[in-house]
């Protein structure tokens, strides 16, 4: 199962998050697994996610729903990065 990174600048990231955590329907949308992680740094946030389905993870992040969740949580939508991790390094 891949594991996908998505960062971002966030306008305020009090409601961000505020908003983020209400986004549960939205997120089963994606095949997630749960649970999913994530950290904020100032106005960045980093939020790791394990899709089962890769394709439909991706054309879920670039549906209207989405692009209107981020717009409402104030996403800085051009600073969005996601990052498939698809390298391991075994110890």
């Amino acid at each position: 199962m891949p594991m996908v990174i998505v960062t971002a600048q966030v306008q305020d990231p009090v409601k961000w998050e505020a908003g983020f955590r209400t986004h549960g329907d939205l997120f089963r949308t994606y095949t997630l697994r749960a649970p999913v992680h994530y950290t904020i740094a100032g106005n960045e946030v980093a939020v790791c996610m394990e899709p089962e389905n890769l394709q439909s993870f991706k054309q879920a992040m670039e549906s209207q729903a989405t692009v209107e969740a981020m717009a409402f949580d104030g996403v800085k939508r051009e600073t969005v990065k996601t990052f498939v991790l698809d390298k391991e390094m075994k110890l």
